[in-house]
């Protein structure tokens, strides 16, 4: 089965501008968790980070070719809550503040939606 293309799927931005940062209960070390632990960075007792995130330049450990062109991510079935969470309409073409912030950074347009979308369409 082909993946389907999703604005998504071809930007990646935010995946190399924001440290994931997410409770040690989700790791598959532990009862009930998934993200796996070995591609994680410890943050304290109850914390934990997507290693690659959590210094400059960032840029997930589970973020699979290039930014702005196509990516994907090594782990989306199992992906930390931040990951879940972030910019939940983006797939289907729009973007929020965060998302608009990612793309600017890596050189992008924001999506339809996010803060500054109306001045650039």
């Amino acid at each position: 089965m082909t993946a389907v293309a999703t604005p998504c799927t071809s930007c990646g931005a935010c995946c190399a501008t924001y440290r994931v940062t997410f409770r040690r209960s989700e790791l598959d070390d532990m009862p009930g968790g998934t993200v796996p632990a070995d591609l994680t960075e410890r943050i304290g007792e109850r914390g934990a980070c997507m290693r690659g995130t959590a210094h400059r330049p960032r840029r997930c450990v589970a973020l699979q070719g290039m930014i702005g062109i196509k990516v994907s991510c090594a782990i989306y079935e199992y992906r930390p809550s931040p990951c879940r969470a972030f910019a939940a309409e983006a797939a289907l073409g729009r973007g929020d503040i965060s998302c608009g912030d990612a793309r600017r950074l890596h050189g992008l347009p924001p999506l339809q939606g996010s803060y500054d979308a109306a001045i650039m369409f």
